[in-house]
């Protein structure tokens, strides 16, 4: 079979479909370890366990939400959002940010009752063995969800990515802590373990609303990718006299670049255009979907002549 008939044969995957897709999986994902880790909470009676899936719970709407989330930003451009919907998924960490705090107090809520009420753990390594296999599913997924989201440039897969490791790290301080409080018979630690997970999760909900916020607010590309930009942009901005101005922002996995160019007061219109277009080519093969924009200016109006890029 030659080359252009395999490619005829082959099918590139919408990544808008495939993030979709993701998405709906976490919750489904979501169930089955609230579901085991609810049974672990059962055989024990811990309330470390039961708080560990009560944080669970917050899984499965923070993965109704980011689908929702998902759903939206892939929308295409309207007239009444010019620039896409792709900011939406920020809304969807912001939420799960808020309802990981709403679950820490509920948490510290049960954690005080059962201070003021110990009781002991039944069957701990039963509870310990159960909860053990929701935790391996949890480390799979969560990683899964990072490199999807960080890949996609999805906000709404990489929040709940690191919510999920941060649930991780939760569940194997809590199974260490209920093993300990079993071999002691020390029934403090149970509620004890509960008021860290309530504090670890408030933490992590902190960490997500900031990331979110910070996205909102259109924040630029890291120092390194700012630096790959005007690499590109003195690379190939052969015949501009100089750049100034560049900046950068990132709404969802959209990318915004835009830059004034300092051209000849000679140079024809069509020439500055085949500038534009080099750039705008190489700006968007290293950022895949980037969006550039061009100010193309006389030589009057340089404020450095000479520099390529400052």
């Amino acid at each position: 079979m030659s080359m252009a008939a395999a490619a005829a044969f082959s099918v590139v995957e919408d990544p808008g479909r495939l993030v979709k897709r993701t998405a709906a999986m976490t919750i489904g994902v979501a169930c089955a370890v609230l579901a085991i880790k609810y049974l672990a909470y059962m055989v024990t009676g811990s309330v470390a366990l039961f708080s560990d899936a009560l944080e669970s719970i917050v899984n499965v709407v923070a993965g109704l939400v980011a689908l929702w989330a998902v759903s939206v930003s892939y929308k295409p451009a309207d007239s009444d959002h010019p620039f896409g919907h792709t900011k939406a998924e920020y809304f969807s960490a912001v939420i799960e940010g808020v309802l990981i705090v709403l679950a820490a107090l509920l948490i510290l809520r049960e954690a005080w009752g059962a201070y003021l009420s110990p009781r002991a753990i039944e069957a701990p390594l039963l509870g310990i063995a159960i909860n053990g296999v929701a935790t391996a599913i949890n480390l799979v997924w969560a990683q899964v969800l990072v490199r999807k989201g960080r890949e996609h440039r999805s906000p709404a897969l990489d929040a709940d990515g690191r919510h999920i490791m941060a649930d991780v790290v939760t569940s194997v301080g809590v199974l260490a802590g209920l093993a300990i409080a079993g071999a002691t018979g020390w029934s403090i630690l149970d509620p004890a373990l509960a008021a860290l997970v309530a504090l670890n999760i408030l933490r992590e909900g902190w960490k997500v609303v900031a990331s979110s916020l910070s996205g909102l607010m259109d924040r630029a590309l890291d120092a390194q990718e700012e630096a790959r930009v005007r690499e590109i942009i003195s690379k190939y901005g052969e015949g501009a006299l100089e750049v100034h101005d560049v900046k950068t922002r990132i709404a969802g996995r959209a990318i915004f670049i835009e830059f004034h160019m300092v051209v000849a007061s000679s140079m024809s219109v069509g020439a500055a255009h085949v500038i534009c277009d080099r750039l705008e080519d190489a700006l968007q093969a290293e950022f895949d979907g980037a969006r550039v924009l061009i100010h193309v200016e006389p030589e009057a109006e340089a404020k450095q002549v000479g520099v390529p890029v400052i």
